[in-house]
């Protein structure tokens, strides 16, 4: 087994590779921080050891100038190999973030298929049948406890209704019994006496008397008015 096959069913050591080889290229990457520095403090050496002789030693400055380039030849490999060493560390540490991520997926593959190793289409529908009887079973006795005892069992609607309809028919017929026994009333004659005609008019003719006074009055009143 090798490759990805090994790192994921290796042995411990297999599994532990990516972290070992990103701390060793970490290292790596930090010897080269200490050679560029050792580098850089020599060139700066070498570049004034020139400036000092170029007008003294002129060979002399020469050579000086020729080992700085050296050092400056030198840190540009130093450059090169640092970069490769920084890809080779974010390619190491991508692929184990999706190892990783592989694993983790892996692992709940096999846990969604132990779950579902017990479970199956059919056995649902027969849970799910069995919850509805139970439900409905549940609402039976329900019902069954929430009704009064004796109430609604032994009556027979039919005969309800139409004892029902009977007692309708004999209030209709008691209101119209009743209506028909109300007498009917007729105008009353007034049977007149003479003597009666004579005592209705006498309260007419006073007041006929009463009025004759007033006017008489009147009038006298206008004379003595006109004098």
């Amino acid at each position: 087994m090798s490759g990805w096959g090994a790192w994921f069913g290796g042995s411990r050591r297999n599994q532990n590779a990516p972290r070992d080889a990103i701390v060793g290229l970490r290292e790596q990457l930090g010897m080269l921080d200490k050679k560029e520095q050792y580098l850089n403090k020599k060139i700066l050496e070498e570049q004034n050891k020139a400036k000092a002789m170029v007008s003294t030693n002129k060979r002399g400055a020469a050579n000086a100038l020729r080992q700085k380039k050296a050092y400056e030849n030198e840190l540009d490999r130093i450059a090169g190999t640092r970069m490769t060493l920084e890809t080779q560390v974010n390619a190491i540490e991508s692929a184990n973030m999706n190892l990783e991520t592989m694993q983790a997926m892996r692992r709940g593959a096999d846990a969604l298929k132990h779950i579902h190793g017990s479970l199956n289409i059919d056995k649902v529908d027969s849970t799910m049948d069995s919850i509805r009887e139970q439900m409905d079973l549940t609402n039976e006795i329900s019902d069954a406890i929430s009704n009064p005892v004796g109430m609604g069992h032994d009556i027979d609607e039919d005969e309800l209704k139409n004892e029902l309809e009977e007692l309708e028919q004999e209030e209709l017929n008691d209101r119209l019994v009743g209506a028909d026994a109300v007498p009917v009333h007729t105008p009353q004659t007034i049977h007149t006496t003479p003597n009666a005609v004579s005592a209705a008019r006498q309260p007419l003719a006073k007041q006929a008397m009463t009025e004759d006074d007033d006017d008489a009055e009147l009038r006298a009143l206008q004379a003595e008015l006109a004098m």
